[in-house]
């Protein structure tokens, strides 16, 4: 069994994305965050994406509203950022304070600024197979195939998750691969029976330990995109000491996609500079 960590597969494209940026010269590469309201986990995540970006030399924009902010006010933050010309990548922050409308936020965003694939529209360009930015999650499961050499092609591909971000872009991504595609979920009939018929499995469903080894066909490749909770442990959807010996390659929880994502959006601002 192969374990495919995700640090390898991210200093790769570290590697590679240093020396574009060394190309661009005294150009500053900008990213921006916009954090509203007291949630946590995002303040965390604004913060390490503050620290990585700077890193690499990019410019860091951090534009902060508190719980109370109408959701005008949200928006409004959001478009000035839109027309701020020294800024090419924006990345609207989850979860948003419940009385904001998230889906009308992401509809106010900047499509050529818009690097992890939120927006309608580029949603419709991965879609319809015809480039526009990814959702930097799915971007980061082709990145780990791509870098331990498991082809796609001729494949049957089973995605477990039917989500935006995840499940449908990676399907669809999969499929422009050459894979066959079968897309389940969470109300799916007799799950087990499709993932078994899976010579790649993506689990992003969001249930920890969902996938059990009876539901693994013997030297599948198994990519784990979940990020749970249980009993006190970090933890994917899939039951990685239960499967991991009848996988012929798996990727760990933690340590695993999560560790590339981040490499891929900083390569997404790179592109949105150039766009």
């Amino acid at each position: 069994m192969i374990e495919l960590r995700g640090k390898s597969v991210a200093d790769a494209h570290k590697t590679a994305l240093q020396n574009k940026i060394a190309a661009v010269g005294d150009a500053v590469i900008t990213m921006a965050v916009l954090l509203v309201g007291n949630d946590h986990g995002a303040h965390m995540y604004a913060t390490f994406m503050e620290k990585t970006a700077k890193n690499f030399g990019y410019g860091f924009v951090l534009r902060e509203l508190p719980e109370t902010a109408s959701h005008d006010e949200v928006v409004t933050a959001l478009r000035e950022l839109n027309d701020d010309d020294t800024v090419h990548g924006i990345l609207p922050l989850m979860p948003m304070p419940k009385h904001i409308d998230t889906e009308a936020l992401i509809d106010a965003l900047d499509p050529k600024k818009d690097i992890d694939g939120l927006t309608t529209y580029n949603i419709g360009l991965v879609t319809a197979g015809k480039g526009g930015f990814a959702p930097c999650t799915a971007k980061a499961c082709m990145a780990i195939l791509d870098h331990y050499d498991i082809s796609v092609e001729g494949k049957h591909v089973v995605v477990v998750g039917r989500s935006q971000v995840i499940g449908k872009p990676v399907a669809f991504m999969t499929l422009a691969a050459h894979g066959t595609v079968t897309i389940c979920h969470s109300r799916t009939p007799d799950l087990a029976n499709y993932v078994k018929q899976g010579d790649i499995v993506i689990a992003a469903a969001g249930r920890p330990h969902m996938i059990t080894a009876d539901m693994i066909k013997p030297g599948a490749v198994v990519i784990d995109v979940g990020i749970n909770e249980l009993n006190g442990k970090t933890v994917g959807d899939v039951d990685y000491d239960a499967v991991k010996d009848i996988a012929s390659a798996i990727t760990p929880v933690p340590g695993g996609v999560g560790s590339v994502t981040t490499t891929i959006m900083l390569e997404a601002v790179y592109e949105a500079y150039h766009a």
